[in-house]
């Protein structure tokens, strides 16, 4: 049964309040008028920036990558394109896959460079898309001094039996064999750890006009727990994949840049109070920024790479080490690896490869940017406020390692902070700093492309929003006065303002 959700017009409109950074760089971008329009908007990339035409995937190099690099570029794509096998077999290039994963490849989550795949109906279980889990603190069995530490270099608690998250496949051949056999026919050698499917549970929004929206919400059903029931006090959160274009070039983005940004107490009083995530850096053994992840719970474009190796591919590697099993599972940590004479199944120069392919994917030049409709929605994205967390632009800084993003003129429409996007987006899952209701601003670089490019657009930290204008009526929290601007606006000014969001 659908729940009508009856919104009435009366909204009372607050002034509107400029957000002024302190960074030279953001100047101008982050009031509720929009300044001009000039021509660095359509390459969102800056130089980096590919052609739309041809367009076919978010794997294209930056287009001023030296020629001298691009094969470098394309070893690292076949890697990241390359399917591994359970260990030992006759080739030791690739194998090591598991014991338990979620995909054999990593661009199988990230379908084509752009987001993951979300069932549509509880039928088919995930692949593409995981779920993170972690314990309460009330409910952990570890002394305080183990939660701090625990808390302190993983972001929260572990679950005991589970780890940090689920991994839905395995090398067992009951596994491959689970769409000819029934569930326990065969036994495992090794289980996966939960097949997990969605229920979706559907509401409709009405707006002042009438015009009604179809929003939907996840419901996670687990299904064959291979290793015991969940204990109380468990916390789940659905992650899809997010796209990774521009990330070397937001690697870049000076840290001193996205704090100027932040307004941790709100002090100018717009109700925008976006802040830092602080977190464990493996390589300097220290609490850095986090700029990556959905929550803001990675420092590096490196250890993004390393823990999807190890946590989605179970490929240890020298930043992440260990493989996902715990040590409640046996099963899972007696079963052969790929490991080599270092005790790695990915050694350093592989890793290299593949974080440098990443750090190269470029973003795609904007669409339609002089089309009247785009420009009027360019006008009301500011005037709705939607700019201060989705800040515009950001200038990366001088570097001799990845020259070709040096310098470089950048649109991602993110602030990299983390906001409170209030109780029906949260997941009551703690990461570091961030809260259960907090999430990083996702930069929208290339959302008008993800139909196009994934066959469905899968939007917020959980795909539930299937176009803009949804995922625009789930915002809440701090973003709650922007999304009542955007809910009075004529029907015609809301799709000019999903027209501009689309072309970035």
């Amino acid at each position: 049964m659908k729940i009508i959700f009856l919104l009435f017009s009366s909204f009372f409109l607050l002034s509107a309040c400029d957000k002024y950074s302190d960074s030279k760089l953001a100047e101008g971008y982050s009031s509720l008028s929009a300044p001009k329009l000039i021509n660095a908007e359509n390459k969102p990339g800056g130089d980096t920036t590919v052609s739309i035409k041809p367009f076919v995937s978010f794997q294209l190099p930056a287009a001023n990558l030296d020629n001298n690099l691009r094969p470098t570029f394309h070893a690292g794509k076949a890697l990241a394109n390359q399917p591994w096998v359970k260990a030992p077999t006759i080739t030791t290039a690739r194998d090591g896959l598991g014991p338990i994963y979620n995909a054999r490849t990593c661009l199988s989550c990230h379908i084509k460079g752009g987001k993951g795949f979300i069932p549509a109906d509880n039928k088919t279980p995930l692949t593409s898309t995981l779920v993170r889990l972690s314990l309460l603190p009330s409910f952990s069995t570890l002394t305080k001094e183990e939660q701090a530490t625990a808390i302190k270099k993983s972001g929260n608690i572990d679950h005991p039996v589970y780890g940090d998250q689920i991994q839905s496949q395995s090398i067992s051949l009951a596994h491959q064999l689970r769409h000819s056999q029934k569930p326990g026919r065969i036994k495992h050698d090794v289980a996966p750890e939960a097949y997990i499917h969605i229920n979706w549970i559907e509401k409709t929004f009405i707006y002042p006009d009438q015009h009604q929206v179809t929003l939907r919400a996840p419901e996670l059903n687990f299904q064959y727990l291979g290793y015991g029931s969940l204990d109380k006090g468990t916390v789940f959160s659905l992650r899809v994949a997010p796209m990774i274009h521009g990330m070397g070039l937001i690697s870049l983005i000076s840290e001193h840049d996205i704090l100027a940004l932040s307004d941790e107490q709100d002090e100018n009083q717009d109700g925008i109070s976006g802040r830092p995530n602080y977190v464990w850096d493996v390589e300097k053994q220290t609490t850095a920024m986090g700029r990556f992840g959905l929550k803001a719970n990675k420092p590096t474009l490196d250890m993004i790479v390393a823990g999807a190796f190890a946590n989605d591919l179970g490929i240890n590697n020298p930043l992440a080490p260990n493989q996902p099993c715990t040590a409640l599972q046996a099963s899972c940590s007696n079963i052969a690896n790929g490991n080599d004479e270092n005790g790695f199944e990915l050694p350093a120069d592989l890793l290299q490869l593949v974080v440098n392919f990443n750090r190269d994917l470029a973003p795609v030049q904007r669409r339609n940017s002089h089309d009247k409709n785009v420009l009027a929605g360019r006008e009301l994205f500011y005037q709705v406020g939607c700019n201060q967390c989705h800040n515009p632009r950001f200038t990366t800084q001088k570097s001799s390692v990845s020259a070709h993003l040096s310098e470089q003129i950048i649109w991602p429409y993110s602030d990299f902070l983390l906001h409170d996007m209030g109780p029906d987006l949260a997941d009551g899952r703690a990461d570091f700093l961030a809260s259960g209701n907090e999430w990083r601003t996702p930069p929208l670089w290339g959302v008008g492309l993800l139909s196009q490019v994934n066959g469905m657009a899968t939007l917020l930290h959980d795909g539930r929003a299937r176009t803009v204008e949804e995922a625009i009526l789930w915002h809440g929290g701090e973003t709650e006065l922007a999304k009542n601007r955007f809910i009075v606006l004529e029907k015609q000014d809301r799709e000019r303002l999903i027209a501009f969001v689309n072309s970035l």
